[in-house]
């Protein structure tokens, strides 16, 4: 692997700057000590990052390029349990008068009475919450 001046000069500048994430300056030192003819098991040693992460680092830089292997590839995290209608639906409750002996609804008693309804079997307490927290929709 060999990197060109001004990608090493790069990369000695973000190490030496320290503003960038701890990752990245953890890639810039495997990618440099790799430049300079190390082994990959050596770089892991010395970085104290696994060898297969050094692998994978050098592996990008030299499939796509200085950037790509600095930095980190989107997560897609977990997929949403719950779709527009869903939490349209959660909302329109939460917006109705509450049950007879009530004074206001509470997210326990809204996640309690949509758990009857088809589609909603699996909702509980703190996804009712969430949701309503993020179309900020208030209970008090």
């Amino acid at each position: 692997m060999k990197l060109k001046k001004q990608e090493r000069k790069l990369l000695k500048e973000l190490i030496a700057k320290g503003t960038r994430k701890a990752r990245e300056i953890a890639r810039a030192h495997v990618l440099l000590l790799l430049d300079d003819g190390w082994d990959v098991k050596d770089v892991a040693v010395a970085t104290n990052v696994h060898r297969q992460r050094v692998w994978r680092i050098k592996r990008r830089f030299l499939d796509e390029g200085l950037q790509s292997a600095l930095s980190e590839k989107p997560r897609s995290g977990q997929p949403a349990k719950y779709k527009v209608g869903h939490e349209a639906r959660i909302i329109a409750e939460a917006c109705t008068n509450p049950p007879k002996g009530r004074k206001r609804w509470t997210v326990r008693l809204l996640a309690d009475g949509l758990k009857k309804e088809r589609g909603f079997e699996s909702l509980n307490r703190e996804s009712v919450r969430l949701i309503l927290k993020k179309a900020n929709v208030s209970l008090g």
